[in-house]
């Protein structure tokens, strides 16, 4: 039985913008079969939002350590999030508004 969808928000420092890392994202979450959301943050960080099962999420995580090729992953640090239904169904790339 799968375990009931959580909402997670990663944030990513290192050599992240730049280097395909929003596209990397979206291509696990989708692989994963998680929603959300990554986008690139003014600060030079990458915001990850995503919903999913726990197991998946780990997964995710892993995914995001390391990240594509290119990338330096310097940090992951991760918040608890509240469960957002407009970003549920799908994984997209966002745009911040800066």
């Amino acid at each position: 039985m799968p375990e009931k969808p959580i909402a997670r928000r990663y944030l990513v420092s290192g050599l992240v913008q730049g280097v395909g890392f929003r596209f990397f994202a979206q291509r696990i979450a989708e692989r994963l079969g998680l929603s959300g959301y990554v986008m690139n943050r003014r600060d030079g960080r990458v915001e990850v939002y995503v919903i999913g099962d726990p197991k998946r999420q780990r997964e995710m995580v892993i995914e995001l350590r390391r990240g594509p090729r290119g990338a330096e992953v310097l940090e992951v640090v991760e918040e608890e999030a509240e469960v957002l239904e407009e970003h549920s169904g799908s994984f997209t790339i966002e745009h911040d508004i800066w």
